[in-house]
């Protein structure tokens, strides 16, 4: 039997990471091995955060929202209550946009949401 060195795909596989490590500082760009663990990693960071991405900006929302809510004299949790019983489904991405940028709109809806958490 003949040896077989596997140099083609070996070869490529090494281009890949190493492809993927351009941009990188120093030997992270240029040798095999700190390349290859930097890039592994790096993608094992980036498939965590589009996760974590998600709640990060729902704790923003919130934050928002409690902020504006305690502004308009009701609490985070009765403004949603209220918003609920009331039938008013707008998402906290929505309502945090309210909050920044359309705060009549937002003062409307605290008003609504407290009359509704009251139990009218």
């Amino acid at each position: 039997m003949s040896r077989v060195k596997k140099s083609p795909a070996s070869r490529r596989r090494r281009k890949g990471f190493l492809k993927l490590a351009e941009g990188y500082r120093g030997g992270r760009s240029r040798l095999y091995r700190t390349a290859r663990e930097t890039v592994q990693k790096a993608l094992a960071y980036s498939y965590r955060d589009r996760k974590v991405k998600k709640r990060d900006f729902r704790r923003l929302w919130i934050i928002r929202i409690n902020a504006q809510a305690n502004q308009n004299g009701i609490s985070y949790s009765n403004f949603i209550d209220g918003l609920k019983k009331a039938k008013i489904a707008l998402d906290r991405k929505m309502l945090a946009e309210l909050a920044v940028n359309g705060k009549k709109a937002f003062a409307e809806l605290a008003k609504i949401a407290k009359e509704e958490s009251r139990g009218k």
